[in-house]
């Protein structure tokens, strides 16, 4: 691994979204396993769930609403190994 990329996803303590922020990091361990050198979770107030790689929000429930892990997979893969088939995950996210 040439690169070294970092993922951060902040979250609302207070609305108690640490179990979503810490499904959300497993999802994206699992995937970019080889990838990532870090994720990292961080507490927040005020109704946060943003996502970051490298420092760039890729993710802001404010803006975008909760996201799906697929959607987030496809905007880190996009950062961190781009063109990289997401497998069954991107296949089945697609209708029909």
């Amino acid at each position: 691994m040439t690169d070294s990329h970092r993922v951060e996803i902040e979250y609302c303590v207070r609305c108690r979204w640490l179990p979503r922020a810490a499904w959300l990091a497993q999802e994206l361990l699992t995937t970019f396993e080889s990838e990532l050198t870090e994720l990292a979770l961080k507490p927040g107030t005020g109704g946060v769930f943003v996502v970051r790689v490298d420092d760039e929000v890729v993710w802001d429930r404010k803006e975008q609403r909760f996201p799906e892990p697929t959607a987030v997979k496809r905007l880190v893969r996009d950062r961190v190994a781009p063109g990289r088939p997401l497998g069954h995950s991107e296949r089945t996210a697609e209708p029909g």
